[in-house]
């Protein structure tokens, strides 16, 4: 097991007086990164992140037996698991995926330890990017700015129509939502969804503009992740023969 916060052992994570924090062991590889953090060695971390590191806030991941996202679909009537994270099936029939963007839309849950060691990271001066898969806000809520974050699966902070991709705004879609209802873009008259990605779309266009932070980072830390998604695996391909030393 590690103690990460005997990396800086005065440096508070920014939930109350400095302490250390014990997190689960890492799989380490030569040479060990955190030895090379102690020395001062690393200079750039790049930090991607998946639904596993917001579990501790509250919020379930996707693929745990009995308590994840998939394994909890059967109330909203789907003919199959991920229909409610398709864009096709949002076409035909919003309402499961708005029902469950009631659940998921950010000011319900904290930031917990992990969004706060990152944060201290940044305030290190050791953060070079953070890529999150989680679309709940906490990363920014915790204080990690907007130039350091890559949100690849979008957010709720902005919303469009699915079919003609005209803004609309984001706080009236919410109370729409909220209230049950659907809506509707004054364009073309299509489904307004907040923009978070599903299957089917496109990642958001700042994924792709920082692919010069994989060949500059000296430490690749993934947290919260099983690497089976496709996001990850395009993250290895943007590191190519140069990857950092990876930790997870």
């Amino acid at each position: 097991h590690v103690f990460f916060s005997s990396l800086f052992p005065h440096f508070s994570l920014g939930m109350g007086s400095p302490t250390r924090v014990h997190l689960p062991a890492l799989r380490l590889f030569s040479p060990h990164p955190l030895y090379m953090m102690k020395l001062g060695r690393v200079r750039n971390i790049v930090v991607v992140a998946g639904a596993g590191i917001s579990t501790a806030s509250g919020i379930p991941d996707f693929r745990t037996p009995g308590t994840g996202l998939y394994a909890n679909l059967a109330k909203y009537d789907i003919p199959y698991p991920v229909a409610i994270l398709n864009i096709n099936y949002f076409s035909d029939n919003p309402h499961p995926f708005f029902s469950l963007a009631k659940e998921l839309y950010p000011g319900h849950h904290r930031p917990n330890y992990v969004h706060y060691f990152i944060r201290m990271l940044h305030q290190k001066g050791l953060l070079l990017r953070m890529y999150t898969q989680n679309i709940d806000g906490l990363e920014k809520l915790c204080g990690i700015p907007d130039d350091k974050l890559v949100e690849a699966h979008g957010s709720f902070a902005t919303a469009a129509c699915h079919l003609c991709y005209t803004p609309y705004p984001a706080e009236e879609a919410k109370q729409a939502i909220m209230n049950g209802n659907v809506p509707i873009c004054t364009f073309c008259a299509g489904a307004v969804k907040p923009n978070v990605v599903v299957f089917g779309e496109d990642l958001p266009e700042k994924y792709f503009q920082h692919a010069e932070d994989f060949p500059k980072a000296d430490l690749l830390m993934i947290m919260g992740k099983s690497l089976t998604s496709c996001l990850i695996l395009k993250v290895f391909l943007l590191c190519g023969r140069s990857s950092p030393s990876p930790a997870w």
